[in-house]
């Protein structure tokens, strides 16, 4: 199913995945390559929800570990199938009682040279912003807002919807 030309059906192959990842340790290296190869954005939604499916069965800060090994990885996809896989971050165990260690995983790729790395982290700190506006202004205080990937995230951060 992961070979085939139908989105459709790699979605539903990484799915499955997500849910038997905790249990074999080769799905999660597989996951991960499959985020830095897929061209369809659909798919790359469903590695997300892979990816916090994992974090979900094998516990938030247990999974610190492999959380921050995707956020540095040199793919774009990659990082962005934690910050947008974790979405809402503070409504996640551990992460409920630690915002600001969420704010600071989620702020270090700010100024990504990936729109769509930048999107879901501007995106991921507004949903923060609204139960956390003080941590979230704090570590936004902090930022070049000379550098125009950075002023972009920001921008999506104060984004009204």
């Amino acid at each position: 199913m992961l070979q085939s030309e139908w989105y459709q059906l790699r979605c539903c192959a990484v799915f499955i995945l997500g849910f038997i990842a905790v249990k074999d340790s080769s799905v999660l290296p597989l996951l991960k390559q499959i985020a830095r190869s897929d061209q369809s954005w659909q798919v790359q939604e469903i590695i997300a929800k892979a990816f916090d499916q994992y974090c979900k069965d094998h516990g938030y800060e247990n999974s610190l570990h492999e959380i921050r090994t995707w956020l540095n990885d040199e793919h774009a996809n990659v990082c962005r199938a934690v910050t947008e896989g974790l979405r809402i971050w503070t409504g996640r165990p551990y992460f409920k009682t630690h915002p600001q260690e969420a704010i600071q995983l989620i702020s270090q790729h700010k100024a990504n040279e990936s729109e769509y790395l930048r999107k879901s982290v501007g995106n991921s700190l507004r949903d923060i912003r609204k139960k956390h506006a003080d941590l979230v202004s704090i570590e936004t205080a902090t930022w070049d807002l000379n550098d125009k990937n950075t002023a972009f995230t920001y921008d999506y951060v104060l984004k009204k919807h």
